[in-house]
């Protein structure tokens, strides 16, 4: 029914609809007809009748116990009968590539009255752009395949292709050269790593965490060593289709035996009798997207030492589904090579020399996964910011309660923590070359991958509490914290586990103390 065909009515009006064959409500200003649809009420007859709701205005007790989305169903929207005369509504729809206004909900960078280093006028335009562009294609079908559990859509990917998104989220570099980036908005050369942290964190905002990881998160942490250290034949035949979203491609290295320590690996590459092939034999283990990649990018153990090679889905590859806790969107794999020949052309880097490709691919890896606990951080605030000033206990705001107010301060904090560190090392990368980023930042970003992965396993534990039982339902109002605790600790464990990375910073920095120091 559109806006013209509603009637308006005065509340005197409405008030005279409260029985159970005649019942209307008001929320926020529309006029609702429940007469035929209080049978199908989730709550029951009574809570519309006994708790004097209609005939009155019910938003706040709609808000109490609902999502503003279910009001924008069809099948609820049908139910509007008219307006309240003189009054217009004040709640509105999730608006495609607005900013929420509010406060915390965005990075201060995008918070209006607030300045930054670190972004240029075109950072800001690309953001917009980047934001409509997640929101109109990615959000809806990342709700619907975390519900059903298939991989995300080929017409998500393909439009990505489009605007070469899936080339820009490898980061700066000269796979961009030639390109079209987001039809024109920024220049190859002048593409950097905060373009790239834009687009890990607008994807984060609007995708869900299997989805996430299930549109092509394999792509970004295993193209990287073809990309630096595959041969140009082999760089020519393999980056062009998976950057155009026709091949996919996932990094295989832990095993059951070994997760983070990747010199314990067990899965062997061994050269054939006439030295041009490899043969590789092992397993891998909870491998992103392995489910329908095309290519792995396999970490073995030669006989010289570790070696990184690109092996193609063909005879003796065989790849199985496994569950987990997030959704089977992601294609998280069981894979065994069983005798797998591969030519040694498809050899990354030098052999023996696999532990510098990724130990120089974590780096890239765990940054990224930094942007993206980043941003998830914010969005479970914005969830509990409005949740406490909608919700109603004992005739007050829950945010009225001092213990409350103190959780949110906590999760605030450590919100802007991260993105305060995460921005200075983005700037650091800016001004370092690859060679020196490995050098130099291994161990600042593996702390901070630590540090934002343990914050959000905080955050989603105190989001837990402000919602209640509402936090560990998979539906309505607290969804989305549900889903965050749910899956937060994937990102506590992929690219490093929290302790080793936490280790590993300081072990970095023992290095480097100078000899001659004392106190």
């Amino acid at each position: 029914m559109s806006s013209k065909q509603l009637k308006q009515f005065s509340k005197d009006e409405v008030a005279k609809h409260n029985q159970p064959d005649d019942l209307w409500v008001i929320i926020d200003s529309k006029v609702y007809d429940l007469s035929r649809f209080k049978g199908l009420h989730p709550g029951g007859i009574s809570v519309l009748i006994d708790e004097e709701i209609a005939g009155q205005d019910a938003t706040e007790a709609f808000y109490s116990l609902h999502r503003h989305e279910v009001l924008e169903k069809p099948q609820y929207q049908r139910l509007q009968i008219g307006t309240i005369e003189g009054e217009k509504p004040v709640i509105h729809s999730r608006i495609v590539g607005e900013l929420s206004k509010v406060p915390y909900a965005e990075p201060t960078w995008l918070t209006p009255g607030y300045h930054s280093p670190y972004y240029s006028d075109g950072h800001r335009k690309f953001q917009k752009e980047v934001r409509k562009f997640f929101d109109e294609v990615v959000f809806q079908d990342a709700i619907d395949r975390e519900a059903d559990g298939k991989r995300p859509s080929q017409s998500v990917i393909d439009k990505m292709a489009e605007i070469n998104m899936h080339a820009m989220r490898m980061g700066p570099g000269k796979h961009l050269e030639g390109r079209v980036l987001m039809n024109g908005l920024v220049k190859p050369e002048e593409f950097d790593y905060f373009h790239e942290l834009i687009i890990t964190q607008e994807f984060g905002r609007a995708s869900l965490r299997g989805y996430g990881d299930g549109l092509l998160g394999g792509k970004v942490i295993g193209l990287p060593p073809v990309l630096n250290f595959g041969s140009e034949e082999l760089k020519a035949r393999i980056v062009p289709d998976v950057l155009a979203g026709k091949k996919f491609i996932c990094l295989a290295i832990s095993e059951a035996h070994a997760g983070s320590d990747v010199m314990g690996l067990q899965t062997t590459a061994v050269k054939s009798e006439d030295g041009k092939e490899w043969i590789i034999n092992g397993s891998k283990k909870w491998i992103t997207n392995g489910t329908f990649a095309d290519y792995f990018t396999v970490g073995c153990k030669t006989e010289d030492g570790f070696t990184v090679i690109l092996v193609e889905r063909g005879p003796g590859v065989e790849t199985k589904q496994i569950k987990t806790s997030y959704s089977t969107t992601a294609g998280t794999a069981y894979i065994t090579f069983d005798n797998v020949r591969v030519p040694v052309g498809n050899t990354l880097g030098e052999e023996g020399g696999g532990i510098f490709v990724i130990l120089s691919n974590f780096n890239h890896e765990r940054w990224v996964m930094c942007c993206a606990s980043a941003r998830g951080q914010r969005s479970i605030i914005e969830e509990c910011l409005k949740w406490t000033t909608q919700r109603k206990v004992f005739g007050k705001p829950l945010h009225s309660q001092a213990v409350i107010r103190s959780k949110l301060a906590a999760m605030i904090s450590r919100a802007e923590s991260v993105q305060s560190w995460l921005e200075n090392i983005t700037y650091q990368m800016c001004n370092m070359t690859y060679r020196q980023q490995s050098g130099k930042l291994a161990g600042q970003i593996a702390l901070l991958k630590s540090y934002s992965t343990g914050c959000g396993q905080d955050t989603a534990r105190d989001a837990v509490q402000i919602f209640g039982g509402r936090g560990i339902t998979q539906s309505g109002m607290g969804k989305f914290v549900e889903h965050y605790h749910r899956t937060i600790p994937f990102d506590a464990l992929l690219g490093g586990a929290e302790d080793v990375l936490a280790d590993l910073g300081v072990r970095q920095a023992l290095r480097a103390m100078p000899k001659n120091v004392r106190l």
